[in-house]
């Protein structure tokens, strides 16, 4: 049975949860001159970027993006990084996602920082659905929602000046 979306975040809301997560991630790499943003293609990516843009806005903090490219339904595969690891060798890297549903992408994802020294490895999403399969956790949400296994949240970053969460 098909339902109609239901907004649950405005683009103007999703600017107000970029901004808090952009801070918090300030808070925590206070000592740092460079943090990594590490976003898994494709929303990740997009909500990596808003997050990097927050962070020039509100500080000097050099901010080095990194793509994530991993197969979500094949997620034991390579893992592939646009930088190369010595860039964030002992840097303190944020992987962001736009979803946290099973933990699957994160996990597999995080896998591949783990075989790098880092100063810290932090994770960030905009919605923790909280239906988790594997050990991962948000270190930054945006919001969390109770949302039984058979709904899907979707993240519409279309237009980013009209980004919401469906």
């Amino acid at each position: 049975m098909k339902t109609n979306p239901t907004l649950i975040l405005s683009s103007h809301d999703i600017e107000i949860k970029t901004k808090r997560i952009s801070l918090q991630i300030l808070e925590n790499c206070i000592e740092d001159d460079v943090i990594v943003i590490a976003g898994i293609v494709k929303n990740g990516w997009i909500f990596a970027e808003l997050i990097a843009q927050q962070i020039k806005t509100l500080s000097d903090k050099n901010v080095l993006l990194a793509k994530v490219n991993i197969d979500k339904k094949k997620p034991l595969h390579s893992v592939h990084v646009s930088v190369e690891a010595e860039l964030y060798n002992n840097k303190s890297l944020i992987l962001v996602d736009d979803v946290l549903n099973t933990g699957s992408t994160l996990m597999f994802a995080a896998k591949h920082f783990l075989d790098v020294p880092l100063k810290q490895f932090k994770t960030a999403v905009l919605v923790d659905r909280n239906h988790k399969n594997y050990p991962i956790k948000a270190d930054y949400k945006g919001i969390s929602l109770s949302t039984s296994l058979n709904e899907r949240v979707e993240v519409n970053f279309d237009i980013p000046a009209k980004a919401e969460l469906l």
